[in-house]
C-alpha cells in the first residue's frame, strides 16, 4: 500500500508511539475485510472438554497449593470500562421520559427481569440504594414522594449523573454490588475476596492487576486504600494491587465507509480502542509464574462463592499438572541423545488426548526428525486453560475445533462475529456447540528454561473485527484488534475444563444485581 502520511502525520504518529507501517496495515485491513474463521466442529464434553472427577478436582486443587507456596501468583482483570453500559437502558429511559402518566404507561410497559420496570419496582434491593437516599436529601428532595409524582428522571439524574451519585462516570469496578451484614462491597472489593482466597502466593502475598482508564486510576487507588487494613486483616494477607493503563499505542484509526481515514477538526487522524486485545500489551508485561484472568463484573456475593473458589484453584492446578509434563518432554527433547520411537509416540499421544493436539493427517509417513520438530513447536508455547460452562442462552466465546495452517487441528475459543453465518455448513457446527467461555482462564507465559514468552508471537492477526459506529451523525467503520482470548491467544496451547454455570456471574446490566447469586438473602 502507498505512504498516505503527510510529515504532520508521521510526526502525530510519532507523538503516539505508532508505527506509520502498522497504521498502513489496519487501513488495509479495512480495505480487504477479515477472513472468517473456519469450524471443524464443535468441541463437546465427548471432544475437546474435559470433565475433571471429584477426586481429579481435590487433588489438582492440592497441585495447585503446593504450586502457589513457592510461586508467584497473580491475578489479572480488565477493568478500563466506565460503568456506561450497565446503565445504558436507564440513560434510554430518561432521554425519552417526559414525566407523564401516558409516559408511563408506554415506556414501562415491558414488565420482564431485565426492563425499567423491574429496575424501579426492586430498587431498594440493589446495594447502592442507601447511597442513593443519601444523595437525595444532600439535594433537599424526598425519594418517596419523586415516586408518587412519577418523576422517574429524578431519580435516574440522582444516581447517573453529577446531580448525585455520577454512576454513569465512574469505573464499573467502584459501583457497590453486595450487601453484607455490616458492609456494601464494590466490584472492585469484591476481587479483593476471592483473590485472598486462591491468588494467595507464598508469604501470604496476593497479587491483583488492574487494567484501568487513566481518569479511574487516583479513584481506584483511593478506594483500595479505604479497603487495605480492613481486608489485610481479614484475610491474613499481604495485597499487592498493581494498575497498568490501556497504551494509545494500540489504538486503531477509523475511516470513513470508502475506507478513507477520518480526520478531527485539526486535520489529526482519529483513533477509537482496539477492543480488549489492546490488552495483550498489559499482559505481555506481567511477570508471574501463574496468571489469573477474570473480567472486573463476574463476582458474586459470599453465599454462592464455594464453587468459584474450588473450580478456580482446580482449573489452576490442572495447569501445573500438564504444565510440568509438557517441560518434563521438552527438556528431553534438549539432550544431545535422539529420543526413542516409543517415547516420541508418548509425547504425541499425550499432546492428542491430553493437551488436543491433533497432528496433520500425513503425520504417520513423518521420520522421526520431523515428529521431533513438530513436538518442540508445538509444546514449546504459552498455556491457558479455559473454564467452559454448559450454554444456557448467556453470552460468550465459544469452544470449537479448527485448522491450524500446518494442518494440525487445535481447540480455539470463536466469537460470533468471526463466524460466516450465512455458511451452512458453519451453522450446523454453531448448532452443535454445547459449552460457551465466560472468560474464566488460567495461564502460564514461561517456557521449559524459565523464560517468559513474547505474546505477540503467538496472536493470529487476521481474526480483527470491522464494526460500523456513528461518529456526529455519520456512519463509520472502526476495527477492533484479536480478541484477547479469541484471536490474541490463537496459537497458545488451549485446553477446555467444564465448570458449573454457579461460577459465572457477569453484571452486564445493572438489573444483572437482582440475581439471586448477588442477593445477600438474609
Amino acid at each position: 500500500m502507498e505512504n498516505i502520511f503527510t510529515e504532520q502525520d508521521k510526526k502525530f504518529l510519532q507523538q503516539r508511539n505508532m508505527q506509520p507501517n502498522k497504521v498502513l496495515g489496519q487501513i488495509d485491513n479495512y480495505r480487504k475485510g477479515f477472513p472468517f474463521v473456519e469450524l471443524h466442529e464443535a468441541a463437546s464434553l465427548k471432544h475437546g472438554i474435559t470433565q475433571l472427577s471429584s477426586k481429579k478436582m481435590d487433588d489438582m486443587v492440592s497441585v495447585f497449593e503446593d504450586f502457589a507456596s513457592d510461586n508467584e501468583i497473580v491475578k489479572f482483570v480488565p477493568a478500563s470500562g466506565a460503568a456506561s453500559r450497565m446503565f445504558k437502558n436507564l440513560f434510554e429511559f430518561r432521554n425519552s421520559y417526559r414525566g407523564t402518566y401516558d409516559d408511563q404507561l408506554e415506556l414501562l410497559k415491558d414488565k420482564g427481569p431485565d426492563s425499567v420496570y423491574y429496575f424501579f419496582e426492586h430498587i431498594e434491593e440493589f446495594a447502592f440504594f442507601p447511597d442513593l437516599l443519601d444523595a437525595f436529601d444532600k439535594r433537599k428532595l424526598n425519594f418517596e414522594n419523586t415516586l408518587k409524582e412519577l418523576r422517574y428522571e429524578r431519580v435516574l439524574n440522582t444516581l447517573l449523573t453529577e446531580k448525585g451519585l455520577c454512576y454513569g462516570e465512574i469505573p464499573k469496578a467502584l459501583i457497590p454490588f453486595h450487601i453484607y451484614p455490616n458492609e456494601v462491597r464494590t466490584a472492585f472489593a469484591e476481587h479483593l475476596a476471592e483473590g485472598a482466597k486462591y491468588a494467595r502466593s507464598s508469604g501470604n502475598v496476593c497479587k491483583i492487576h488492574f487494567t484501568v482508564s487513566p481518569q479511574h486510576m487516583e479513584m481506584m487507588h483511593d478506594h483500595f486504600q479505604e479497603l487495605k487494613d480492613t481486608y489485610e486483616d481479614r484475610y491474613n494477607i499481604r495485597y499487592e494491587i498493581s494498575y497498568s493503563l490501556q497504551d494509545p499505542s494500540t489504538d486503531v484509526i477509523t475511516v470513513d465507509m470508502n475506507n478513507n481515514p477520518l480526520r478531527n477538526e485539526l486535520g489529526e487522524f482519529v483513533f477509537r480502542p482496539g477492543g480488549h486485545g489492546a490488552l495483550l500489551k498489559n499482559l505481555n508485561e506481567l511477570k508471574a509464574d501463574l496468571i489469573i484472568i477474570k473480567n472486573i463484573d463476574n463476582v458474586c456475593h459470599d453465599r454462592v462463592k464455594y464453587d468459584t473458589h474450588y473450580y478456580k484453584m482446580a482449573l489452576c492446578g490442572y495447569l501445573v499438572f500438564l504444565q510440568e509434563q509438557i517441560h518434563s518432554y521438552l527438556k528431553g527433547l534438549k539432550k544431545p541423545t535422539a529420543p526413542s520411537t516409543k517415547v516420541i509416540t508418548n509425547m504425541l499421544s499425550f499432546m492428542e488426548h491430553k493437551l488436543n493436539i491433533r497432528p496433520p493427517l500425513e503425520s504417520n509417513h513423518w521420520n522421526k526428525e520431523k515428529k521431533i520438530a513438530f513436538i518442540k513447536e508445538k509444546l514449546n508455547r504459552p498455556i491457558r486453560v479455559c473454564g467452559m460452562v454448559e450454554n444456557e442462552g448467556e453470552p460468550g466465546g465459544g469452544p470449537f475445533w479448527v485448522e491450524n495452517k500446518d494442518g494440525s487441528f487445535g481447540l480455539q475459543i470463536i466469537e460470533a462475529s468471526q463466524i460466516n453465518s450465512k455458511d451452512e455448513n458453519q451453522l450446523e457446527i454453531i448448532n452443535r456447540s454445547t459449552h460457551f467461555n465466560p472468560v474464566d482462564l488460567i495461564c502460564s507465559t514461561i517456557d521449559f528454561e524459565g523464560k517468559h514468552f513474547n505474546l505477540y508471537d503467538y496472536v493470529n492477526p487476521n481474526t480483527g473485527f470491522i464494526s460500523h459506529k456513528s461518529l456526529d451523525g455519520e456512519e463509520i467503520k472502526a476495527q477492533e484488534l484479536p480478541g484477547l482470548w479469541n484471536g490474541t491467544m490463537a496459537d497458545w496451547i488451549t485446553i477446555f475444563v467444564e465448570v458449573p454455570l454457579i461460577t459465572f456471574n457477569p453484571v452486564k446490566i445493572i438489573n444483572d444485581l437482582l440475581r439471586t447469586q448477588h442477593l445477600n438473602m438474609t
